[in-house]
């Protein structure tokens, strides 16, 4: 892995060691208190609080079954639990189920197998910009930049179910990338993949924390979770532990 993955990332979340962090970035972005999720009668996970901080990167591990991918789908306001109380960039959220627009607009969540329309690369990464109403010319630029920043100018015509695994994670990522989103939560990004495509996703996401996100991967990959400026939230027995 190349050197500048490390120095970025890190460089994106700390400010210099002599300089204070800006204000900013001492504040919490997300905050939820008394998180608690059933199957049925099983109790999958009972978190008494979780802290997403501004501009913060954080690995979300655990053993398989955990529920690591359940917890990201329920910050990202797709899946029910119980929640005693919920604070967005430091505001009350009094309905959480399901979220309010402000919320399903900041948060975005890419899974791990993403799902691509049958349309091509370029309409898929403008499709959210789309919805929201952007004009066309504005979503025309603003899909040429990231699919600079993806790597995947060269497939813009491309049928997706021609793509790579690969190249269809960095579609999803651009896809994310261009909605802005306050927080990105990333489900196993580079669980499929190897070589060369794993490096192509991994260089990419420092540069979503430098963008303005804050992000939180789902992930087993050491080399992520070793990544300088990230910090580890594990997934065991039903809590979260900080590390």
């Amino acid at each position: 892995m190349s050197i500048s993955i490390h120095t970025s990332i890190s460089a994106a979340v700390y400010e210099n060691e002599n300089v204070p962090l800006r204000d900013e970035r001492r504040k919490a972005l997300l905050g939820v208190r008394g998180l608690r999720k059933r199957h049925g009668e099983r109790l999958l996970f009972d978190i008494e609080r979780i802290e997403i901080a501004t501009h913060g990167a954080y690995v979300l591990t655990g053993i398989n079954g955990a529920g690591k991918s359940t917890l990201l789908r329920v910050l990202g306001g797709l899946e029910r639990a119980e929640i005693d109380s919920l604070r967005f960039q430091c505001d009350d959220v009094l309905r959480v189920h399901p979220y309010p627009r402000r919320l399903r607009e900041a948060i975005v969540y890419v899974h791990q197998h993403p799902i691509l329309f049958s349309t091509g690369v370029a309409h898929n990464i403008g499709y959210g910009l789309a919805m929201r109403g952007v004009a066309k010319d504005e979503i025309a630029r603003i899909v040429r930049e990231a699919m600079d920043w993806a790597g995947v100018a060269h497939l813009e015509g491309t049928d997706p179910a021609l793509l790579s695994g690969g190249e269809k994670q960095r579609v999803a990522l651009a896809r994310a990338k261009v909605l802005q989103p306050k927080l990105l939560l990333l489900d196993e990004p580079t669980s499929n993949l190897d070589g060369a495509a794993r490096e192509q996703v991994i260089e990419l996401i420092p540069t979503l924390v430098e963008a303005g996100s804050s992000v939180v991967i789902a992930c087993h990959d050491r080399d992520l979770i070793g990544l300088p400026g990230v910090q580890r939230m594990k997934l065991r027995d039903g809590r979260l532990e900080y590390r």
